[in-house]
């Protein structure tokens, strides 16, 4: 089979696009014939070497860390899946950016039935972490006021809609590119952030801010001031420390893979309360060039690659 692989750290030249053994499955896995794999801002992590005290990986590796596809072989006292099912699942340890991959069957679960399959792997990474983020990580409910900081990418896609169906009342800050589809989405207001710094433009601060832009420290303390005294403030790129005596709480954190909470997310999607929009798909052999456009800022929206 053929999978996208990392020998060294370094820049997205070295992937290498590359035929390696199929795997098999062992006991309680499953073989999955890859549909998509989803592509996120933390893969470029990954072969840049900067994840490797969060999730140390031997080299070589496949690079991918969410994919969705059909089951074609079960290990021993696999149970829950036949041959034939159509999966979905985030994969801890990457794998996904091949033709075929091998994963836990308790990790995943079943693909929406309302989406093409491909297009289901765009879920799990931004998925769950926008779960976690509003409702492990805040206290949301209706009425809470709550700004979306980098609302146009896979993470804020899942935000925006999840607080809005929580009953918030949602700001979201996001470019000329991206702003029509965040509105889309549900958000009531929207900044735009290539104009003006979001504190800088709300009438009156917010109960909460979800931070999923990888800002520099100085402009995150900034976004503290876009907070209530006793509001709080979620990152899940650069930790923010607050002011102090700003009465203002903040938390940083990684998102975990939960089935549990992705088959949750899965049945809004199929019920659809929760929309899910891709915005290329893009052959595998290509994962370079979108690692470039990733980190030259060309990318916009959610992108699948295609094996």
């Amino acid at each position: 089979m053929m999978a996208a692989r990392v020998h060294a750290f370094g820049g997205p030249d070295v992937i290498r696009y590359e035929r390696v053994p199929r795997p098999a499955p062992g006991p309680g896995e499953v073989l999955v014939r890859v549909a998509a794999a989803g592509f996120n801002p933390s893969d470029v992590g990954f072969r840049a070497g900067m994840m490797r005290d969060i999730v140390p990986l031997g080299l070589p590796f496949t690079l991918g860390s969410e994919a969705a596809g059909t089951v074609v072989q079960t290990g021993d006292g696999v149970e829950r899946f036949a041959i034939g099912d159509r999966v979905v699942g985030r994969l801890d340890e990457g794998g996904a950016a091949a033709e075929y991959l091998t994963a836990s069957a308790a990790r995943l679960v079943r693909a929406p039935s309302r989406l093409p399959l491909a297009h289901a792997a765009a879920i799990p990474v931004a998925g769950l972490t926008a779960w976690q983020g509003l409702f492990d990580h805040s206290r949301i409910e209706p009425g809470t006021r709550i700004l979306v900081n980098g609302a146009g990418g896979g993470v804020g896609m899942f935000a925006v809609q999840l607080a809005r169906r929580a009953g918030a009342h949602v700001i979201a800050t996001a470019g000329p590119r991206s702003s029509d589809r965040v509105r889309g989405y549900g958000a009531e207001q929207i900044i735009d952030y290539t104009r003006v710094p979001p504190h800088e433009a709300l009438d009156r601060p917010v109960d909460l801010v979800f931070n999923l832009v990888p800002t520099p420290p100085e402009a995150a303390r900034a976004l503290c001031r876009a907070v209530r005294p006793g509001g709080s403030l979620v990152s899940i790129t650069v930790p923010v420390k607050p002011p102090p005596g700003s009465g203002v709480t903040a938390a940083h954190f990684v998102a975990r893979n939960d089935p549990a909470q992705l088959a949750e997310l899965i049945t809004l999607v199929d019920d659809g309360a929760v929309r899910v929009d891709v915005a290329a798909a893009r052959p595998l052999a290509e994962l370079p060039s979108v690692h470039r456009d990733a980190e030259a800022g060309r990318a916009n929206g959610r992108t699948i690659l295609v094996p």
